[in-house]
């Protein structure tokens, strides 16, 4: 693979004394060779000598490093967003992804082109002055469909467009939901509630549960235990969360635990439980998915499923720039999830003693 600028700009420096010791000569006469110097008087074997040394041990000389760290981006990428900014601000799960990505952009000095949705298709000509293009979150198949069209290097990050054929970054949401439920099950939570929402990208069933909703009606059906009254749908927001708490709350016997789709559907079920006057967990336990930087400091801290967005950000730069390097087959990349037990759950542990808090399986 051809050197870049920006990699030989990270080479190790190397000193004139180094050259001058392997040599044999002083710093000086180093330098002087190395800069041309027509004036110095110095044998054709010695000036030779230098001068393959440097070669050997790819000394760059100040200037030359200082023009190749200070030049212009070695790349341009566009992020084109599913969500408009006032939406991404209430969502940190999808904050962390986006800073994933522009953290790593500019460790590679990359300039980055934020693209974010209009009711219509995005506009091509930004597109057009990109080298590639990153993806964020749920696209239509008329959006990936024109995608496609455009002939771009690009990555999907957080969300795997139907086919084999373009490159895509996330985390597998039907195995985290069944570790999550397996490992609850393991100490001793059976009748566990679900709070989520409905799927709007749904394409035939205006009432379809999203991917977590989904593995949670399969997997409690598969061992008896699903109860029609303990699964509640709405929006992906806080303000749901309270509402479907309620209603969870509402019947004649509660929950041992409610698992929401996420943190901050979880923060609005604390609420409701909390106006309730019961107790977190010893009346009711709540874990969740994403393990935002609030969820350690909730009241009490949340158990919640880590999923990895700024990692997964991370990696979608690393796959654009292989596609941009020509790299030929698609690549689809499942990270791990991870549950961080806190003290809203009972935890793993000998004896029912449980373990340290935000202990990660």
């Amino acid at each position: 693979m051809e050197e870049t600028d920006r990699d030989i700009s990270k080479r190790p420096t190397v000193t004139l004394r180094q050259i001058a010791d392997l040599v044999g000569v002083s710093n000086a006469t180093v330098s002087r060779v190395l800069n041309f110097d027509a004036t110095l008087s110095v044998s054709d074997a010695t000036r030779t000598a230098i001068i393959e040394t440097a070669e050997e041990l790819n000394y760059l000389t100040p200037r030359r490093r200082r023009k190749l760290t200070s030049r212009q981006p070695v790349a341009k990428v566009a992020l084109l967003h599913f969500l408009r900014p006032e939406q991404e601000l209430v969502d940190p799960y999808y904050i962390a992804l986006r800073l994933g990505i522009e953290r790593r952009c500019a460790s590679l000095n990359i300039e980055v082109n934020k693209i974010y949705p209009k009711e219509e298709l995005p506009d091509a000509k930004p597109l057009a002055e990109a080298d590639g293009l990153i993806v964020i979150g749920w696209h239509s198949q008329a959006e990936v469909d024109w995608i496609r069209a455009q002939g771009l290097n690009v990555v999907f990050a957080d969300f795997h467009p139907e086919g084999d054929d373009l490159d895509s970054v996330d985390s597998d949401l039907a195995a985290a939901m069944s570790k999550l439920l397996t490992a609850l099950h393991g100490i001793g939570y059976s009748r566990i509630a679900f709070a989520g929402w409905i799927d709007r990208h749904a394409r035939h069933e205006a009432s379809r549960p999203e991917t977590r909703g989904i593995v949670y009606r399969q997997w409690m059906e598969a061992r008896g235990l699903f109860e029609p009254g303990l699964m509640a749908l709405g929006r992906n927001t806080e303000a749901s969360g309270y509402d479907l708490a309620r209603q969870l709350l509402s019947g004649e016997r509660l929950p041992e635990i409610i698992v929401t789709g996420n943190d901050n559907m979880a923060v609005g079920a604390y609420r409701a439980i909390h106006e309730r006057g019961l107790d977190i967990p010893g009346d009711i336990a709540v874990a969740s998915f994403n393990d935002i930087s609030a969820a350690q400091f909730m009241n009490p801290p949340l158990t919640t499923v880590h999923l990895p967005a700024e990692a997964i950000g991370e990696k979608a730069v690393n796959l654009l720039i292989d596609r941009i390097r020509s790299q030929d087959l698609a690549v689809t990349l499942r990270l791990e999830s991870r549950i961080v037990w806190r003290e809203s759950t009972r935890r793993p542990g000998s004896g029912g003693r449980g373990v340290a808090p935000g202990k990660i399986y």
